[in-house]
């Protein structure tokens, strides 16, 4: 089949090499792509939010499978176009994708199909936010509704700061994703995101992971999209795994479908393990991104086939597959000033030699490669190191490996990605 991903990051980077590797697959393109992926099969320069230019491409190309990566794309309504002109996708519908664009539709439906979460109120009005704050004990978990690069929450643990994040949500410290805010009780636990594929009706489990949101060692500094994972967690048992399909991500399903949006692609649940139980955070309408990186090191079989199925609505005709009992671990290589305001433009050296660390893989994220060959910074999220061994400990010490290797003084990382397994002693 020929197929074509969207999007740039290094989720994208880890799909190209598994849809690279599909037997099914026979022409790969992937826009607007990066510097990694442009060695691994065709680019092409068409922006994730160009709803049209990408619709034109894959009419071009003759595109039989549209895989989506970024938020953006879904929340513009890029499978709504690509079904107009008979093209499968692999990503839901704008509708379908409010479950990740808008947090306040998706704690409603939690609320009306007894899905565990945390204690909710949403606001449109900024006075009606900050007088809520009287009504609900610190720390005070302040989100904002839509899409904000996993960035969108604050946690705030005094009332004044609280009141002053409120207060640049509405300034537009999000943009439009501030519009409407999410104000809800804080969940203490440990997290575990829980992904699943689904075609609209069913859905099938496809794996776990364990992201590390903030910026620095210790689980300190601003909420980031994800410095680290691992896959997989060791919460992951078959009774596990059962509970979390049966009480969240079935119900989830069929609510959708029963309210005319039929979910179709990457349902991914982030989880707090709270002392009564799983809850959820947040649901998440694509492949996260480290998750779907560590994911993809496992990773065996036929990926684009099962997309297919999945888009099609036959995931009962999906090749089987299964994740390797190898354990993969990331590092981020993140630009100095992420996330608020990263540096960009700064070389980067040491590529050829990170990328020859045995076990190790090297994605680039937010890169580019100037005229002479140079390697520079180009985002936020920059680099992804990943190692792949028999347990969690190994996996890390080659996914250091492949960090160390690289040269790039205006850049940093964590230093305790798998803290939580690897030292469990230790408290963030």
């Amino acid at each position: 089949m020929r197929v074509m991903l969207v999007g740039s990051g290094g989720r994208e980077h880890a799909l190209a090499l598994a849809l690279h590797n599909s037997p099914s697959v026979r022409f790969l393109m992937v826009t607007p792509a990066n510097p990694g992926i442009s060695g691994v099969t065709r680019v092409a320069s068409v922006a994730a939010d160009d709803i049209p230019g990408l619709v034109s491409l894959a009419q071009l190309e003759r595109i039989d499978l549209v895989v989506v990566g970024p938020e953006v794309a879904l929340a513009a309504g890029l499978a709504d176009a690509l079904a107009l002109r008979g093209i499968a996708c692999f990503g839901p519908t704008r509708a379908a994708a409010q479950l990740e664009s808008s947090k306040a539709f998706t704690k409603t439906l939690c609320e009306a199909k007894n899905i565990p979460t945390a204690r909710f109120a949403a606001f449109d009005n900024t006075e009606a936010a900050l007088a809520h704050l009287t009504k609900v004990r610190p720390p005070y978990v302040i989100k904002a509704d839509g899409l904000a690069a996993g960035k969108g929450v604050v946690i705030a643990q005094t009332l004044q700061e609280a009141r002053e994040t409120i207060q640049e949500m509405a300034d537009g410290r999000f943009g439009p994703a501030g519009n409407r805010l999410v104000i809800e009780e804080f969940m203490t636990g440990e997290e575990v995101s829980f992904f699943a594929l689904c075609d609209g009706h069913k859905a099938i489990y496809f794996g776990s992971a364990q992201d590390h949101k903030r910026a620095f060692d210790g689980e300190r500094g601003p909420n980031t999209g994800g410095m680290g994972a691992y896959s997989p967690t060791r919460h992951a048992t078959p009774a596990f795994i059962d509970d979390i399909m049966t009480r969240f991500i079935e119900p989830t399903v069929a609510a959708m479908a029963q309210l005319g949006t039929p979910f179709c692609g990457v349902l991914y649940a982030g989880l707090m393990l709270t002392p009564t139980g799983p809850k959820l955070v947040e649901y998440n309408a694509r492949f996260g991104d480290p998750e779907c990186q560590v994911l993809m090191a496992r990773f065996e079989g036929d990926l684009a086939a099962i997309l297919m199925a999945c888009a099609r609505g036959q995931i009962d005709t999906a090749p089987s597959f299964k994740l390797s009992e190898q354990t993969a671990a990331l590092v981020v290589l993140a630009a100095q000033g992420y996330p608020e305001d990263p540096i960009t433009g700064s070389e980067i050296r040491g590529e050829a030699g990170a990328s020859a660390i045995p076990n190790g893989v090297l994605l680039h994220a937010g890169t580019r490669r100037d005229g002479d060959g140079k390697l520079r910074s180009a985002g936020g999220r920059v680099l992804n190191a990943i190692g792949v061994g028999p347990d969690l400990a190994s996996a890390v010490e080659t996914a250091y490996r492949v960090v160390d290797a690289i040269v790039w003084p205006m850049g940093f990382h964590r230093r305790d990605i798998g803290w939580r397994e690897l030292h469990p002693e230790l408290k963030a």
